[in-house]
């Protein structure tokens, strides 16, 4: 048994919507349901929903489009709902929170896969990207910490290894990250620069 979610429905067909919110209800989840791409985004800001069920075709904003804006907002696994099963159609669904797909008529046992399938891969995309941003930020502080290490290099008269020695032993005495002990010397040699250009 999945954990209870708060899935937001829109579909601008009544019998689609009620069979998904007695369905999902049933397996006890919060349910809200919208009949259009615009209220399904106005109901998605109050609501705050961990997952997304959208018809992709509506008569005043289509699923995907109201989806992704969500998306924009804050990010929100999405299951994209179709009467037709067409090339088109895949190639329009392809936004990073898009994981899974159903066509109509939906039948309890697919709706059930898909939501576990869907947030599965939400969690495994989403680890993804924190692997990526860490990444990116391991890289722009070794950038940070390479340019002080210069600094402190010219300043003190010494080589690179007796620098970056002397910035981690400042770091550990003074309980201080070596990045932030880094962008301290930085920001020093930057005042200094300005005093001896005055």
């Amino acid at each position: 048994m999945q954990r209870s979610l708060r899935i937001a429905i829109a579909d601008d067909e009544a019998a689609t919507r009620d069979f998904l919110n007695e369905l999902l209800s049933r397996l006890g989840h919060q349910v809200s349901a919208a009949q259009s791409g615009r209220q399904l985004v106005e109901q998605c800001r109050q609501f705050k929903p961990e997952l997304i069920l959208t018809d992709i075709r509506m008569a005043d904003m289509a699923g995907i489009e109201a989806a992704l804006a969500i998306n924009r907002e804050m990010e929100t696994p999405i299951i994209l709902i179709s009467g037709h099963q067409t090339p088109e159609l895949l190639s329009g669904a392809n936004g990073e929170a898009i994981m899974a797909y159903l066509v109509k008529p939906l039948k309890p046992a697919d709706v059930e896969m898909a939501i576990a399938v869907a947030m599965m891969r939400f969690e495994q995309y989403q680890a993804v990207r924190k692997e990526a941003r860490e990444l990116r930020q391991a890289l722009e502080d070794r950038k940070l910490i390479e340019r002080a290490k210069g600094v402190v290099m010219r300043r003190l008269c010494v080589d690179e290894q007796e620098a970056f020695q002397r910035m981690k032993r400042f770091a550990s005495n003074h309980n201080r990250k070596l990045v932030d002990v880094s962008a301290a010397v930085l920001t020093a040699e930057e005042i200094f620069h300005n005093l001896d250009a005055l």
